[in-house]
This record gives structure tokens, sequence and C-alpha cells, in this order.
């Protein structure tokens, strides 16, 4: 007869093989004393949970007293906070209508390859301005659980 104990490590083993329940990823700026002209209200991931094989879109709402006309976004995930996994730069126009001001919203759509490791990703977005002027800097986490659905080809 299964002892409580052993009932409960089990049950907390079978927690660690489900996707990631779906949440709103907490956003922290990279340097939390610094006043970015870009303010980032929040960040949405669609399909949240992120899966394997599945076009993703991160949407960053964002706002800002500057108007934007140039710039990049930088991006580079790390996987368990250390190793980096992928890195980006693109043009900020191919991720928002320029010239953006007031409020408005980043999309970038990914699509993870079916052989992603399951664990805790990092991204760390950059918005620099046209002479390179970092506009905002924000990081946030998603995790890919141990049996994250798949998608079918």
């Amino acid at each position: 007869m299964a002892t409580k104990q052993s009932l409960l490590a089990a049950a907390a083993y079978l927690l660690l093989l489900l996707p990631s329940a779906s949440a709103v990823p907490d956003v922290e700026y990279c340097n939390k004393t610094k006043n970015y002209p870009v303010k980032v209200s929040g960040v949405k991931i669609v399909p949240d949970p992120v899966k394997r094989g599945v076009p993703t879109t991160f949407k960053i709402s964002a706002s800002s007293d500057k108007t934007i006309s140039k710039g990049k976004l930088v991006i580079d995930v790390t996987y368990f906070w250390i190793f980096e996994v992928y890195s980006e730069t693109a043009d900020i126009c191919t991720k928002t209508s320029c010239p953006a001001a007031g409020e408005f919203e980043l999309s970038h759509g990914q699509t993870l390859p079916s052989l992603t490791p399951p664990g805790s990703y990092t991204i760390e977005m950059k918005m620099l301005g046209e002479n390179d002027e970092e506009l905002s800097c924000i990081s946030f986490g998603f995790r890919i659980g141990f049996i994250a659905p798949v998608a079918l080809s």
C-alpha cells in the first residue's frame, strides 16, 4: 500500500511533466533605475502556453511621448537564464507601424522547432532608436513543459 508521502511525491513529479499553465508574463525593465522613453505596459504571448512547431506571437503593449520613426529591435533568448540560444536584430518598423507615438503595439512572431527542449526561457528585448539610443529594454520569461504539445505536420 502506497504511503501518503510517496503519493505526494508522485503527484509533484506528474505536475513537472505537464505544460506550464497560461499566465501573463512578468515584465521587468533591464535597468530598473533608468527612465526609458518607451514604457512597456504588458506582454501577451499567443498561443499561451507556447507550443513547439506552432507560430508564436509576442505582443508588447507600449507607449511613448517620443515619435519613433526608425530603429531596431534586438531580441536575445536564453535557456535557464544562462545559455544564449537565439539572437535577432530587426527593423523596429517591421514590428509596429511607424511612426509610432502614444500607445502602440510591437508584434514579433517566431516558430519554435519541434525539438525545442523543455524548461525556462527568458527573452530580452531592446528597442533602439535612430542613433542606437536605448528607448527601452525589457525581459520576460516563458516555459515549455516536459510534455508540451507538439504541432502535427
